[in-house]
């Protein structure tokens, strides 16, 4: 190659060092990939929980403090930028869509309790499935009403005093044994489990509750629960002993 023939190959490279530096900028220029409710919902949280943390930095405990305010700014950030890094490493975009059941394994959290209840399964499922029931025992539901045969409609205590609001569909069940659900597309707490009614004696039922959830603000809002002692396995433990409870002693005859 001669060198007329290098000086004029040269100058077609620099389009595509300049295609490159506006990849490479592209790449590491974060995106929206978080929902605007729920944006909204952790700017909230954020702000509460760096509040909490400034007062007990000052006045408490200075360590839980320090961490709390860390916390804090660490979900304002999420919720002004609209991006999260968790979610962008999973490839997954709640701007645009809800999660399906199986990602809620990668980035959610898994819940697994089980009680058992003098009780026969066909009583148990029959007051469990009319979910209007369902705020009798579980503290934090404020109204579980059913839309239809398989819709439901349900709202729940919320962070800071807030209340939290979604629909959600039967997906699979079995008379006196099953019920599966998960939350429908646009919901702010995507959600989805089942209630398992196990004969394991004449009048004694197993019921194993599976609940998959994704906190908001993602897994680091989990740890935030627990500061507040909002923990997940707690609260689902505490709905069943309640549930074995009121059973236990309720008339089958009354409404």
């Amino acid at each position: 190659m001669t060198l007329a023939n290098i000086d004029r190959a040269a100058p077609p490279s620099l389009p595509v060092d300049k295609q490159s530096r506006d990849l490479r900028n592209q790449e590491f220029t974060p995106y929206v990939n978080v929902g605007s409710t729920e944006r909204l919902v952790t700017g909230g949280l954020g702000a509460a929980l760096a509040f909490y943390g400034l007062r007990r930095l000052v006045h408490f405990n200075p360590i839980k403090g320090a961490l709390a305010v860390g916390g804090g700014v660490l979900v304002l950030r999420r919720a002004m930028t609209g991006h999260c890094s968790t979610y962008a490493a999973m490839e997954i975009n709640r701007a645009e869509e809800a999660p399906a059941p199986e990602q809620y394994f990668k980035r959610g959290i898994h819940v697994v309790e089980t009680f058992t209840i003098m009780k026969p399964a066909s009583e148990l499922y029959r007051f469990w499935r009319d979910f209007s029931n369902l705020a009798c025992f579980m503290k934090h539901v404020q109204v579980a009403k059913a839309v239809d045969n398989k819709h439901s409609h349900w709202k729940v205590d919320g962070p800071m005093g807030m209340s939290v609001e979604w629909d959600a569909e039967i997906i699979n069940e079995e008379q006196d044994k099953l019920i599966a659900w998960k939350s429908l597309g646009g919901s702010l707490v995507d959600n989805a489990g089942s209630v398992r009614f196990a004969a394991a004696g004449a009048r004694e039922t197993e019921v194993t509750v599976n609940l998959d959830y994704i906190p908001l603000g993602g897994k680091p809002a989990s740890w935030i629960a627990k500061l507040f002692g909002r923990d997940a396995n707690q609260m689902i433990r505490e709905d069943l002993q309640r549930f074995k409870q009121l059973m236990e002693t309720r008339n089958p005859f009354t409404a």
